[in-house]
């Protein structure tokens, strides 16, 4: 009856823990799309005024410098957010490993 018990309590536990990764997780991807959401909003207000109001054209350095450093900060913040599966995704690996345990067995026939 304990076993039972301690089984129980132990998947509620295990259940929570994963809710709250998951909760995070969920925190994490939202405050990821608002950034690039307000990164495309302000920069596209900023070029439509830099157009309207500049002699300078729109090749001017000051019209990409905002887009440019913002940008860096936003790949980070994706880097952060996405980690290495933005390159190296679960299916890939798994892909990879099956070419290689494929290319291994060719090799010893």
């Amino acid at each position: 009856m304990k076993q039972i018990d301690n089984n129980n309590q132990s998947d509620e536990y295990t259940r929570e823990e994963a809710y709250l990764r998951a909760k995070k997780r969920l925190k994490e991807l939202k405050g990821f799309y608002w950034h690039a959401f307000v990164y495309a909003v302000v920069n596209i207000l900023l070029l439509i005024v830099h157009v309207n109001h500049s002699d300078e054209g729109i090749l001017h350095m000051g019209t990409f410098a905002t887009p440019l450093f913002w940008g860096i900060g936003l790949a980070f913040h994706a880097l952060g957010v996405f980690g290495k599966n933005l390159i190296f995704s679960k299916k890939w690996e798994q892909r990879k490993i099956n070419e290689f345990m494929d290319r291994d067995s060719k090799q010893w026939k």
